[in-house]
């Protein structure tokens, strides 16, 4: 399998977890491709049984293109620890370079990183590493939007996505595992205010929607 077929698995992987219906639309959009080259690729991955295409219902991964989605996440996920902790890549990076080695990587190699690094179970940005079996902890987090004024919550995973967060969130501050409080929200923009031990912030929409917390038990 080529690296274009790996990147349309993962990502397909990606969507179906955080929205669950997958289109040729979303996936052209993520991938900044033609929804014509998507449709030509997904009949290619439909064909080597790789995903399952309903007709005006989308489409998603079997079994064998989660398999395979999955020991990419895993690879990736393991590389980002390693970029972080032994050479001092800064967590807005990691990403990117994670990127390119992921599909370089044998399992082995993998089990082996793993193994070295101590068996993480997170990556720098608070993402659960699947096992070697593919299997990975079911996602109790809700993003920072969700929460409501005087809600208290633990940050647990930042969104990797985009460097442009995770660089403000450096420069706020604000970094896993740290407990913050909503204290005011803004109406016209769905902004919102949090406080944490370093002060308060203001948090934009964009923000508060990739940022996912676990919310404290009577609070």
């Amino acid at each position: 399998m080529n690296r274009s077929l790996e990147d349309y698995l993962k990502n397909i992987y990606s969507i179906q977890i955080t929205s669950g219906k997958v289109t040729n639309t979303i996936l052209a959009e993520r991938l900044n491709i033609s929804p014509a080259a998507v449709s030509e690729m997904i009949s290619k991955l439909s064909g080597l049984g790789y995903i399952k295409n309903t007709p005006y219902k989308g489409f998603g991964l079997t079994k064998k293109g989660e398999s395979v989605a999955l020991n990419l996440v895993r690879k990736h996920r393991i590389w980002e620890v390693f970029l972080l902790e032994h050479l001092d890549y800064p967590w807005e990076n990691v990403h990117e370079e994670a990127e390119n080695l992921e599909h370089a990587s044998s399992d082995e190699l993998i089990s082996k990183l793993h193994k070295f690094l101590g068996y993480p179970k997170t990556d720098p940005h608070g993402h659960p590493i699947p096992d070697e079996d593919g299997n990975i902890p079911a996602d109790s987090t809700v993003p920072v939007s969700e929460l409501k004024i005087n809600d208290t919550a633990v940050i647990k995973q930042v969104s990797d996505e985009s460097s442009e967060v995770l660089v403000y969130l450096t420069k706020a501050g604000l970094k896993l595992n740290d407990e913050i409080k909503v204290i005011d929200r803004i109406n016209f923009d769905n902004s919102v205010q949090i406080r944490f031990k370093s002060g308060n912030v203001f948090l934009s929409e964009k923000l508060a929607n990739n940022i996912f917390v676990n919310k404290k038990s009577g609070k």
